[in-house]
């Protein structure tokens, strides 16, 4: 197994704005909104020490079916008033979880129109690029949002991550996490960039 395969085993994107991790994006956002295992939360379904049973895992068709209900609701808001931005935002993310990716791409575009300043929108919509292979495009999105708002650790995250899995770049995407590290050394994002690190064998 190569560093670029053991990186790619080791991280996952970082979505937005709900700093948890998507690996192999097989959840999508509402994996990332539990928390991965790579950002030391639970399992999910796991309560704390003594705060009793855990609660019952969420049904995946029942998620899927709500997401595509809600995906008509919005599609609905947009062509009655296009500038209804927050319509928008969780239609892309309708379109995310159910892996519509060209689909959430242009409705994050829409979003984007209304607002291009929203480093989350952008980081998300980077993820979609990442997944359809256009990895420019997608490092594009993340270091603009990390440009707008330079503690924004997911956005800068994951350009090390696609700079690892997709551009077979490892030295640029060490640059990244170490930047990482040096941002929010205490953060799950930092702890996830120092592992990928080691696999890579770089101090």
């Amino acid at each position: 197994m190569n560093k670029n395969t053991i990186i790619g085993a080791l991280v996952g994107l970082v979505v937005g704005g709900l700093g948890g991790y998507t690996l192999g994006m097989s959840d999508g956002r509402a994996a990332a909104a539990r928390g991965g295992p790579m950002g030391g939360a639970l399992p999910p379904g796991m309560p704390p020490p003594g705060m009793g049973a855990p609660a019952p895992m969420p049904n995946p068709q029942a998620l899927q079916a709500e997401a595509f209900q809600r995906i008509e609701i919005n599609r609905k808001l947009t062509q009655t008033d296009p500038k209804a931005r927050p319509a928008w935002v969780a239609l892309g993310n309708d379109y995310f979880d159910t892996r519509q990716f060209q689909k959430a791409i242009e409705a994050y575009e829409q979003a984007l129109a209304l607002d291009p300043k929203d480093p989350d929108v952008l980081t998300d919509q980077g993820v979609m690029f990442q997944e359809l292979g256009q990895y420019d495009k997608a490092i594009a999105n993340f270091e603009k949002a990390s440009k707008l708002a330079p503690t924004h650790v997911q956005s800068l995250f994951n350009i090390g991550v696609v700079q690892a899995n997709g551009k077979k770049d490892p030295q640029k995407a060490a640059a990244a996490w170490k930047k990482v590290i040096e941002l929010a050394p205490q953060s799950p994002q930092a702890q996830a960039a120092r592992q990928a690190l080691d696999q890579m064998g770089v101090k």
